[in-house]
């Protein structure tokens, strides 16, 4: 299986990937860190999907999706300056200094695909798609479960062992916890 990493431009295939079964129902979409609080609990039913296709036409996309073979999209990581993101404003996360560091904070591999390594091939993706946009570093908020099991459900933010298998390090604590387990913030230079 040859896995190719792409920006999400397309939006058909964004939504195989965070999109609801049902276009009413209001799932994340991915949307939660990605935009201000108050507009990502506004938004409800089918405005989610139409905002998700709006950041897909932007310049830089939203995040990267990974292809199997080169056609069918398997996974989508979530990647963006911090400064874009809820991220900026996140009292839980701290800022470790002033560098306009992007973020890497949703991780999804579609049922079927899973135990593949995709997600290290989509964490890789997001590195280079920041480094290629100038990006001077990137951060990710993974939970340090020290190998014990995460419920899918939340292992979207990655694991630590995930991060360091790319080369981050952890850059500081924060005050967040997923699933029992606490959130590590890593980073990458990518100067």
């Amino acid at each position: 299986m040859a896995i190719e990493i792409r920006p999400a431009a397309s939006f058909d295939d964004v939504r195989t990937l965070v999109g609801p079964k049902r276009p009413d129902a209001n799932v994340c979409w991915c949307l939660s860190y990605r935009i201000p609080s108050k507009e990502n609990l506004a938004l409800a039913g089918p405005a989610r999907g139409e905002r998700v296709a709006q950041l897909v036409r932007q310049d830089p996309a939203p995040g990267v999706l990974a292809y199997d073979d080169g056609s069918d999209v398997v996974g989508w990581a979530a990647v963006h300056p911090r400064a874009d993101t809820s991220f900026a404003r996140n009292r839980r996360i701290p800022h470790v200094d002033d560098v306009d560091v992007w973020s890497v904070w949703c991780i999804r591999v579609r049922p079927g695909y899973r135990g593949r390594g995709i997600s290290h091939d989509l964490l890789r993706g997001a590195v280079e798609f920041a480094r290629g946009h100038g990006a001077p570093a990137i951060e990710g908020y993974p939970v340090d479960n020290d190998g014990k099991k995460v419920d899918l459900t939340m292992a979207y933010v990655g694991t630590r062992a995930l991060f360091e298998q790319a080369g981050f390090v952890k850059a500081a604590d924060t005050t967040s916890v997923l699933n029992g387990f606490p959130r590590v913030l890593m980073r990458l230079d990518l100067r």
